[in-house]
């Protein structure tokens, strides 16, 4: 279904990213937070204002009792996503992408499909003419990013996309790393994942390593994506 249709360890020992806010985990279920793409592999939440006991508004959503919290809240929300992935890396390959991977496998274990899947080098000019292409397509209706946020010289995912956001979404960096302290720490400092909204199309650009971008994909961009994807084009419908 396009817009027009319905308006998060890093690799083993093989890796040698750039990003120094990554670092491995002897369990299988922590991740490194390898905000650089090179071979290795931050939802929301809108002020409630209460303005009575029955009554409150949620990100200029006018919300009554229960039922209309439940069916008007999401009045808007894409049944069905179709998003493009985008590898941030001059080492990798479509073959060797495993925080791309999982990426796609969180969208699609959710039924939702992925339409493009594309890696780039870190080339500020090549990220940002490459999402600009994304969110113009009409079968995408999401756009995620891996790699590029961290602190290196050539780390600039996070400078590319954001010049092109029309809104930015705070709360989706500060969610991700408050979900990642406990894994790494105070090293979360040097992982700059954002998000925005661009030509109406959510844009998350998400750390490097696979388990970052699992984290990521699985707990929050999913969850939220159909919800966000509805209201940023709420005007189209």
């Amino acid at each position: 279904m396009t817009r027009d249709d319905a308006a998060a360890s890093h690799s083993p020992e093989s890796c040698h990213s750039h990003d120094d806010s990554g670092h491995g985990h002897a369990a299988d279920d922590q991740h490194g937070h390898d905000d650089h793409g090179h071979d290795s592999g931050d939802n929301d939440h809108g002020q409630h204002k209460h303005d009575g006991d029955d009554d409150h508004s949620h990100d200029s959503h006018g919300h009554g009792d229960h039922d209309d919290h439940d069916h008007g809240h999401h009045a808007h929300d894409v049944g069905s996503l179709q998003a493009a992935v985008v590898t941030v890396s001059s080492s990798r390959t479509l073959e060797a992408d495993p925080a791309g991977d999982a990426i796609a496998a969180a969208f699609e274990s959710e039924n939702h499909d992925v339409s493009a899947r594309e890696v780039v080098p870190d080339d500020y000019g090549v990220i940002q003419t490459t999402v600009d292409r994304l969110v113009g397509r009409d079968d995408v209706d999401i756009v995620v990013t891996t790699g590029g946020t961290g602190v290196t010289p050539d780390d600039v995912t996070v400078e590319a996309v954001s010049d092109r956001f029309a809104k930015p979404l705070p709360g989706f960096g500060e969610l991700f790393r408050r979900r990642s302290e406990s894994e790494i720490g105070t090293r979360i400092v040097g992982t700059r994942a954002t998000a925005g909204i661009t030509q109406g199309v959510p844009v998350f650009c998400l750390p490097g390593s696979e388990n970052a971008a699992r984290l990521g994909s699985e707990a929050i961009i999913v969850p939220e994506a159909p919800h966000l994807a509805g209201l940023a084009t709420r005007h189209e419908h």
